[in-house]
């Protein structure tokens, strides 16, 4: 039985997670949200709720002790100083195991005419995934990275990967599809350390998203 702290856990991605986690495997969850009120119906005895602030590295160390899976869904301007708090915090309490989301994009992987449109539409906001991913890899953590393509809520579970030095695929990907990566990751230890992937579903190649 595994210990996953989920960061972010009100994140739409992290909703996915925990249904997954709690009903496909037999973790212990710590769900760590600044805000505790909006997790309803977690009445579960493999789940405990937290309220912090990732930038509160008091708290965020306290929530890492006895973790054997640390999965990071943040966002936001200082995303740079959250990556900083989860390595130090992760490093004061010994946790190795750490998957963080990001964004596509962040090293102009994506080519062609779905490259240029990602970057008109949200190239502004990529530089705080970009530092907040160079400064996990350069720790000693045995991290995941995952750069998700455009996110659907549709209910299916269909991905592909690609590795950092490859040209993204695709431009779409259901949160379920990631969540049950992280899952997949968060029980297998060994699968996929310090590794930077690209994820989207296959066979969505074109100048945007469908959707959009």
């Amino acid at each position: 039985m595994s210990n996953v702290l989920i960061l972010g856990a009100n994140g739409r991605i992290a909703r996915y997670a925990i249904d997954l986690f709690l009903n496909e495997t037999d973790a212990q969850l710590t769900l760590y949200l600044r805000n505790a009120g909006r997790l309803k119906n977690m009445e579960s005895n493999r789940v405990r709720v937290i309220q912090g602030d990732v930038l509160d590295i008091e708290t965020l160390k306290e929530a890492m002790i006895g973790q054997d899976v640390v999965y990071a869904n943040l966002a936001g301007d200082d995303l740079e100083q959250q990556a900083k708090n989860i390595v130090e915090a992760m490093e004061a309490t010994g946790v190795k195991r750490l998957i963080f989301i990001s964004s596509l994009g962040i090293y102009d992987e994506i080519p062609g005419e779905f490259g240029e449109w990602n970057k008109r539409t949200i190239g502004q906001y990529l530089g705080p995934y970009r530092k907040a991913a160079d400064i996990i890899e350069a720790s000693d953590l045995d991290y995941t990275i995952l750069r998700p393509a455009w996110l659907t809520d549709y209910d299916e579970i269909d991905y592909e990967i690609t590795q950092k030095n490859e040209p993204f695929k695709g431009t779409e990907v259901s949160r379920k599809s990631v969540a049950a990566l992280v899952v997949k990751l968060a029980q297998s230890p060994e699968l996929e350390v310090r590794r930077n992937l690209g994820v989207n579903k296959p066979n969505t190649d074109g100048p945007k998203p469908a959707f959009y």
